[in-house]
C-alpha cells in the first residue's frame, strides 16, 4: 500500500543517535557530581566509572556497585538520570514498538483494502507498456489510482507505480498466489503485459483459471504467439511489433497519419477513442448521422463498423465507439 514515510535506516539512524546522546549526558553530568558517588572498591570514581554507571542505570540494570550517597547526587538523580533513563528506554523500545506497530497498520490495511475492493484492474508487468497502459487508465474519468493494481518482480518498477499512487504486489504473476494477494479472482480486467511472450502466456492461463469472469488483454511481441494468448484465456490480444511495423510503414508515406493515430490512443489531450451508450432520442437513426464521429457500433458484445448494414438503425443497448475531443484543437495541436 502507498505511503510517505522516512526511510528505515534513517529513522533508526535517527534512535541510535538519540540513546547515545543520552547515554553520554548522563555521563557527562556523573563525571561532574562524581565526588557525590561511592563505589564498591572505594577509590573514587573515574570516567570509565561514570560511563559504566549512567550504562547501568540509563539501561535500568542497577548492580548497586556505584550508588549516590550524598544529598545533592540523589537530586540529581531524581531530576535528571531518571528522566533521561525514561526517554532513553522511550527511543529504545519505541524503535521495536514503531515497527511492530507500522507491521499490524500495515496489515490492517491490506486486508481492509482486499475486502473492499471490487472491479479493478490489475497490470501485470510495470515495464514500457504496462506504463502506457496505466497512465490511459489514469486518464479515464473517474479512475483512481487506489483502483489499480501492480504485479512485478521488479522492486524499482513498483517503486515507481507506488510513487504514482497505485497499489503493487511483488511476485511472480505466474502464480496463483500472487494474484490472489493482487485480487485478481475480483478484478475487472486483467492487463497482461510482461517482456516475454511465454511468461504473458503462462500469467494468462493462471489469470484464467483464477478469474474466469474478469476481462483479460494480453500483449504479445511476435503474431505467431496470438493463437495461443486466445487458447490460453486472453480475451484480446495485442501485437506490439506489428502494430508499431504498420505504423512505421504508414509513416514512411503519410506521416501526419501516425500522428493523428498517436492523439486518438493519447486519452488525456486532443482527440481520443470513447465508448458511450446510445441515447433514447438517438434509436432507429443511423450512426452516420449522429452529430459524433461514430466508428463502429457494439451489439450484443460484438463490434460493427459504422458502414455495417447490420447497423443502419441504432437499437436499444446499443453502445458506440466515437471520437472523444478531450481538449480544444488549439491545444492539441501544440
Amino acid at each position: 500500500m502507498p505511503e510517505t514515510k522516512v526511510s528505515p535506516l534513517r529513522s533508526i539512524g535517527r534512535r541510535i543517535i538519540g540513546a547515545f546522546l543520552f547515554l553520554f549526558a548522563a555521563v557527562l553530568i556523573v563525571y561532574i557530581g562524581r565526588d557525590g558517588y561511592s563505589d564498591a572498591n572505594e577509590d573514587g570514581l573515574s570516567f570509565l566509572d561514570c560511563f559504566y554507571y549512567a550504562t547501568v542505570s540509563l539501561s535500568t540494570t542497577g548492580y548497586g556497585d556505584i550508588t549516590p550517597v550524598t544529598d545533592f547526587a540523589r537530586l540529581i538523580n531524581i531530576v535528571v538520570i531518571t528522566p533521561l533513563r525514561v526517554m532513553f528506554l522511550i527511543v529504545l523500545v519505541g524503535t521495536t514498538l514503531e515497527v511492530l506497530t507500522e507491521r499490524s497498520r500495515q496489515a490492517l490495511r491490506i486486508q481492509k483494502w482486499r475486502h473492499r475492493v471490487r472491479d479493478h484492474v490489475v497490470v501485470v508487468g510495470f515495464g514500457t507498456k504496462g506504463r502506457s497502459a496505466v497512465n490511459s487508465l489514469l486518464a479515464e474519468e473517474d479512475a483512481e489510482p487506489s483502483q489499480i493494481v501492480v504485479v512485478d518482480t521488479d522492486q524499482a518498477a513498483l517503486d515507481a507505480a507506488s510513487a504514482l499512487g497505485l497499489i503493487t504486489v511483488h511476485g511472480s504473476a505466474t502464480r496463483s498466489d500472487v494474484l490472489r494477494v493482487a485480487g485478481a479472482q475480483r478484478a475487472r480486467a486483467i492487463v497482461v503485459a510482461p517482456n516475454r511472450d511465454d511468461t504473458a502466456v503462462l500469467v494468462t492461463l493462471t489469470a484464467r483459471e483464477l478469474a474466469p469472469k474478469s476481462r483479460i488483454l494480453a500483449s504479445v511481441r511476435e503474431a505467431e504467439n496470438v493463437h495461443l494468448l486466445k487458447q490460453s484465456g486472453a480475451d484480446q490480444v495485442v501485437v506490439s511489433s506489428e502494430t508499431a511495423g504498420r505504423l512505421l510503414g504508414i509513416a514512411t508515406r503519410t506521416p501526419l497519419v501516425v500522428d493523428m493515430v498517436e492523439d486518438l490512443l493519447t486519452p488525456e489531450t486532443g482527440l481520443a477513442i470513447a465508448e458511450r451508450p446510445v441515447e433514447p432520442s438517438e434509436e432507429g437513426g443511423s450512426p452516420r448521422h449522429l452529430p459524433d464521429i461514430v466508428l463502429g457500433v457494439v451489439r450484443d458484445g460484438s463490434l460493427y463498423r459504422v458502414d455495417s448494414p447490420e447497423v443502419d438503425a441504432i437499437e436499444r443497448g446499443d453502445r458506440l465507439l466515437y471520437v472523444r475531443k478531450v481538449t480544444p484543437a488549439k491545444h492539441a495541436a501544440r
